[in-house]
């Protein structure tokens, strides 16, 4: 291979299907590039594909031969990480495999390393850690976001040089990039290195160079890590049933091997395609009728439907632009499973149901209720906002002045530049909550809440330059709430609506210093309010005691933010 970044593939090879036609259309899946990147430097190489393919080597050496599994163990010899790093790569891997027939994605904590990640799928997630996101766009109703966006903080004069907190609030004001901005990037990026991504999977017969190399089916099903055909929420279609050169296999005899540079040209003519697809809808909604809407196009939207499918779930939910409100959506408010919070601030938003995925990005004094969410959540260029979720993982990055209430499985990820981040135990339920816990598959007995794990302070996979060795500087961490100041967050039982379950209390238990603090407290009520009954005073004294306790709770209601989710419950 003489370069790393674009493997050239001979076309001299066997007649070159042409793409699927004429309704279907190739996306990347979204999760691996949104919920899949770690900022580990050790993970990221210079010279990915010769690098890799010697690590492939050493991997399968390592792995089990019946199914080409490897534990932390074997990649931390690998790649010369720690082994909670290992294993820290093997849970993320878990939240965004492409199969949930993995036998790693229902994997109990204990049974992780028992069961192992697939050799080729670990390949596959250590190619993209080089990937780059996209820059944040610039939104085209700035003077409309002035009003709620986040005020100048303290801490902007550090390192500004290269937080992308200080992009996303700088007065240019950045949002998000597009659903389509981002597929075509996550596109362009899967064109460049396709080359390198299929010979990794491949194997060699006799002869040199890449004529020498063939993909077997089993192979070619791992890109289904980064690829799919259709439109998400439609059949599970195997990849290979979308390849003309393996669509008809006979599933009781072994497909034949096709020549790697077959399948990289027929996969190459299907992203060409579907970046054209892209450009000529986003093309056409530009130039349309003008809406106030985002003009945003979800991934569902820039593939047609096809003939042999049925009713399609879309792309994730979006709830963005709340601002001084509240806002909640159950199960049946929301299409598919994963939801992105973007740009509220100074609201209440409860989302009551159980999703796969969840992103909180650009939110500013503001509470948002998740309710169970099964593979990963994450939050990002926050401020000053409380988010209350029960979920299997979550990643914090480039965050400030938030609290954290979690009845989390696995540890809290904290990456980029955060500053003054709290974490708490979970202090919520509504009544269908275990019953969502349960769909999703979180465990209520475990709750690593108050191990937060600290990577670099840098993110390594924004487009951003930053200062030499500052990547080598870990990210402040978060503290746990005192104890003595944490309370229990109400979830009003009317919006559960016609639908009721079993929860009654928090499923997740408290620590006992909670416990303790929380009798404490309640104890102190009652002497508080027996001590008042008892009190003889004259109704003069009465009249000026209620004023100043009511003075006091709406002071203590403005300063803790709890003003606004009192008003909207009683609007409610």
């Amino acid at each position: 291979m003489t370069e790393p970044d674009s493997v050239e593939t001979s076309t001299s090879s066997p007649a070159n299907p042409t793409p699927t036609q004429p309704s279907i259309y190739i996306h990347p899946r979204r999760e691996p590039f949104e919920h899949g990147l770690v900022p580990i430097p050790k993970l990221i190489f210079t010279d990915a594909f010769q690098t890799l393919a010697a690590h492939k080597v050493k991997l399968i050496s390592l792995a089990n031969e019946s199914n080409h599994r490897v534990n932390s163990a074997a990649i931390a010899e690998t790649l010369q990480i720690s082994p909670e790093n290992a294993r820290l790569v093997i849970e993320i891997i878990a939240s965004v495999l492409h199969s949930e027939s993995d036998p790693l994605v229902n994997a109990k904590p204990s049974e992780i390393e028992s069961v192992g990640v697939d050799v080729y799928d670990l390949i596959l997630f250590l190619y993209i850690q080089s990937y780059k996101r996209l820059l944040p766009r610039g939104h085209r109703d700035s003077p409309a976001v002035t009003d709620v966006w986040p005020s100048t903080s303290a801490f902007d004069g550090f390192l500004s040089a290269l937080s992308p907190l200080q992009l996303v609030r700088s007065n240019s004001r950045k949002f998000m990039p597009s659903q389509a901005d981002e597929e075509a990037h996550q596109l362009s990026y899967l064109q460049k290195h396709l080359g390198n991504l299929v010979s990794l999977l491949s194997d060699s017969t006799e002869g040199e160079g890449d004529d020498s190399l063939v993909l077997k089916m089993e192979n070619f099903e791992h890109l289904g890590f980064l690829i799919f055909f259709g439109e998400k929420g439609s059949e599970n279609v195997p990849l290979c049933q979308n390849a003309p050169f393996f669509a008809n296999s006979d599933p009781d005899m072994p497909a034949v091997p096709v020549p790697a540079p077959q399948v990289h040209d027929w996969l190459l003519e299907n992203i060409s395609s579907a970046l054209e697809h892209i450009a000529e809808r986003v093309s056409t909604k530009e130039n349309g009728p003008t809406s106030s809407s985002d003009p945003d196009v979800p991934m569902a939207d820039v593939s047609p439907i096809s003939a042999k499918s049925t009713t399609f779930t879309r792309g994730p939910s979006f709830i963005e632009g709340i601002s001084k409100s509240s806002c909640l959506k159950r199960e049946s408010d929301l299409q598919g499973s994963s939801v992105k919070v973007v740009n509220c601030h100074e609201s209440v938003i409860y989302i009551l149901a159980p999703l796969r995925y969840a992103t909180l990005y650009g939110c500013s004094d503001t509470t948002i209720v998740l309710g169970a969410v099964g593979k990963a959540v994450r939050v990002e260029h926050c401020e000053r906002v409380h988010v209350i979720t029960a979920a299997r993982r979550i990643c914090i990055a480039n965050c400030r002045e938030c609290v954290f209430f979690l009845g989390i499985n696995q540890q809290p990820l904290i990456v980029g530049d955060n500053h003054k981040l709290q974490v708490a135990p979970y202090n919520t339920y509504y009544s269908q909550l275990e019953d969502h816990l349960n769909q999703v598959g979180v465990d209520t007995t475990l709750n690593r809440w108050a191990e937060p794990l600290a990577l670099g302070i840098v993110d390594p996979h924004d487009s951003l330059s930053h200062p030499v060795g500052v990547s080598d500087v870990q990210t402040e961490s978060a503290s746990p709430v005192d104890p003595d100041l944490f309370t229990s967050f109400l979830i009003p039982n009317w919006f559960d609506g016609e639908s009721s379950g079993s929860t009654k209390d928090n499923p997740f238990p408290l620590p006992d210093a909670y416990v303790k603090s929380q009798q404490k407290n309640h104890e102190n009520l009652g002497e508080l309010k027996n001590a008042l009954k008892e009190t003889q005073l004259e109704d003069s004294k009465k009249r000026e005691l209620s004023t100043a306790l009511h003075a006091s709770f709406k002071d203590w209601l403005y300063a803790s933010g709890n003003i606004r989710q009192l008003y909207c419950q009683q609007n409610d």
